[in-house]
C-alpha cells in the first residue's frame, strides 16, 4: 500500500516545528478570510439628524394630539448620498391600506409622535429620524439596530 505524502506530512518528516508553524499561519489565514457572523457584532450605519420638511402643505384638518389620523407612509433607510437622504426603501403603505394611529399616544415610534402635529389633511411631511426617534438600539424587522430612517407621510384623514 502507498502513503501519499501531503506538503505537511512532508514538512513534518523534515522539521516538526516548521509543520506546526506553517499549520498556524494556515489556521489564521483561514479565520481572517471569514466574515463576522456574529449578529451582534457593531456596525457602522450612516446617522441622521432629525428634521421635518413639507413636501406639500394640506389645507385641510390640522394633526393634533389626541386625534385619529389615517395616513400613507414609505418608509426608507436613511443614506446621506442618497436623493433627500433616502436609501433602500423598506415598506410601504401607498397602494393598499393607509395605517391609522391616535397622535400623541405613544402608539406609534417617537418620532411621528414629534414630527407629524402641525400636519395638515392632504400634506406630505418628509421626516429624518436619527435611531433614538425611531426604533433604536433593538431595531425591528428589516431594521437594524441604531439606523437612522427616512419617512414620508400623507395625511388622509384627522378626527
Amino acid at each position: 500500500m502507498k502513503t501519499r505524502m501531503t506538503f505537511f506530512s512532508v514538512l513534518l518528516s523534515k522539521s516538526p516545528r516548521a509543520a506546526l508553524m506553517a499549520l498556524a499561519i494556515a489556521a489564521i489565514a483561514a479565520a481572517s478570510a471569514c466574515g463576522d457572523d456574529n449578529p451582534n457584532a457593531p456596525t457602522t450605519l450612516p446617522r441622521a439628524e432629525y428634521s421635518a420638511t413639507d413636501v406639500r402643505t394640506g389645507t385641510g384638518t390640522e394633526a393634533t394630539n389626541g386625534k385619529r389620523l389615517s395616513v400613507h407612509y414609505t418608509l426608507w433607510t436613511y443614506e446621506p448620498t442618497g436623493q433627500n437622504g433616502k436609501g433602500t426603501q423598506l415598506q410601504t403603505s401607498v397602494g393598499g391600506t393607509p395605517f391609522s394611529f391616535v397622535l400623541g399616544t405613544g402608539a406609534v415610534i417617537s418620532g411621528w409622535d414629534r414630527g407629524v402635529p402641525g400636519m395638515k389633511v392632504g400634506g406630505l411631511r418628509r421626516l429624518t429620524l436619527p435611531p433614538e426617534l425611531a426604533y433604536g438600539s433593538s431595531g425591528n424587522g428589516p431594521i437594524q439596530p441604531n439606523q437612522s430612517l427616512v419617512f414620508e407621510i400623507e395625511l388622509l384623514d384627522a378626527q
